[in-house]
């Protein structure tokens, strides 16, 4: 016996479950398989920034361009999911004033509100910052809390009806000929066991993108960089602190409610799942995000989390491959390999999960001949307006993860 559906979503991270939505939004019969509990890849591994564009945008106002645009999308439908803080770019002595110019000046030729601070009144609003602070700009950056976003987007997409499966790994991708063709099943194991038989599979796996796509013979090329997270315990700052400067080890401080996280590394890895964790890293977090905030000099860490980047080589994307923004790349497995039936979204941040979703749904969809628009900027996510809901969404699909794992059920 196997499952028939329209399309087959592998892979429960944000991206994932934001492609079941929209596909289910618009009246697609979808089924989605996780190979753990929601959120267990590199989505509930990041440091949880909404980024507002202003980190990229004097270097890559495309992609800056696109992280406001859905920075504003989920304050609208994300609610208790997101933790509305603003975020500072601070300029400390000795930071290069022509970098904080810069980003200044590009920030607002994108539309991304950048108000400068001196920095005495910096200091007044941010006590944690140095006396060294010269200059902020602060920026509508905000605070996401991944198992809410993930578990409350699956919600939506099991609303609209799409089938939400976790701890089901994929194990095989099957082709409908000897000497290749169509992908057409999927054997899945785990809590479903199953064989599921689709019209399309979208491979939405993150930096285990690779190992996805070689079960259908098909080669993807990722490129992952590991990073470290480190929260210590802090009660008191509401603003998220990022350093004017180019982008470096140790230079974000995330406001939890009563932590902070640091971040992070970004070091190339062979194996998403194998590799080493150096505590010298950790070390290097607390070094160098003391000077923003002395107040974690000399302090341990609360808990200590790693993840992986699902960074993917353009230069190996080959035909097929459309370069949907600057940080992502859908490829058309059909053009690319001459494997109809097959997509695989790469690349991409949390803060435009919801616009990658959207290219995969309107590609699969005229693939498939569906007609529909996407719905998933206009529509709220479910409990958005109740935290005890979506932590009860959490629960219910074993979506909590190592980022907010002091903030999902605690106290409010």
């Amino acid at each position: 016996m196997s499952v028939a559906t329209d399309v087959l979503v592998i892979g429960g991270g944000v991206t994932g479950v934001g492609i079941a939505r929209d596909l289910a939004m618009r009246g697609t019969d979808c089924v989605l398989v996780e190979r753990e509990g929601l959120s267990g890849g590199t989505t509930g591994r990041s440091h949880g920034l909404l980024h507002s564009g202003a980190r990229y945008a004097e270097a890559d106002p495309e992609g800056a361009g696109e992280c406001i645009a859905e920075n504003r999308v989920l304050r609208e439908i994300a609610g208790a999911c997101l933790r509305d803080t603003g975020g500072f770019f601070v300029r400390l002595a000795g930071d290069d004033p022509d970098y904080f110019a810069a980003k200044r000046d590009a920030c607002r030729d994108l539309g991304i509100e950048a108000d400068v601070r001196s920095g005495a009144a910096a200091r007044e609003a941010v006590p944690e910052l140095p006396p060294e602070t010269e200059r902020v700009m602060r920026v509508p950056d905000a605070v996401a809390y991944p198992s809410r976003l993930v578990a409350a987007t699956a919600r939506s997409a099991r609303d609209h009806g799409a089938s939400i499966h976790t701890d089901a790994p994929v194990t095989d991708l099957h082709r409908d000929g000897a000497d290749g063709g169509a992908v057409t099943a999927a054997t899945v194991g785990g809590t479903l066991d199953d064989r599921i038989e689709a019209d399309h599979v979208v491979n939405a796996t993150g930096a285990w993108a690779g190992e996805c796509a070689a079960l259908a013979g098909v080669d993807v090329r990722m490129s992952p960089t590991k990073g470290v997270m480190v929260a210590v315990e802090h009660e008191g700052l509401d603003t998220v602190l990022n350093r004017c400067r180019e982008p470096a080890d140790g230079d974000i401080v995330i406001p939890h409610a009563g932590q902070v996280v640091l971040g992070t590394t970004s070091v190339g890895v062979d194996d998403p799942d194998e590799y080493a964790r150096p505590e010298r890293d950790v070390e290097r977090m607390f070094e160098e995000c003391a000077a923003m905030m002395p107040a974690l000099d000399g302090r341990e860490p609360a808990r200590t989390y790693w993840g992986v980047r699902p960074l993917y080589d353009p230069s190996a994307a080959g035909e097929g491959a459309r370069a949907i923004s600057r940080d992502f790349f859908l490829l058309d497995h059909a053009e690319r390999d001459d494997t109809d039936g097959f997509t695989t979204i790469v690349g991409g941040k949390l803060t435009t999960h919801r616009a990658m979703a959207e290219a995969v749904a309107d590609h699969v969809c005229a693939r498939l001949g569906v007609e529909g628009t996407c719905r998933t900027a206009d529509e709220p996510l479910p409990g958005h307006d109740d935290p005890a809901a979506l932590d009860r969404f959490v629960e219910e699909f074993d979506a909590g993860s190592p980022d907010d794992a002091d903030v999902i059920g605690a106290p409010s």
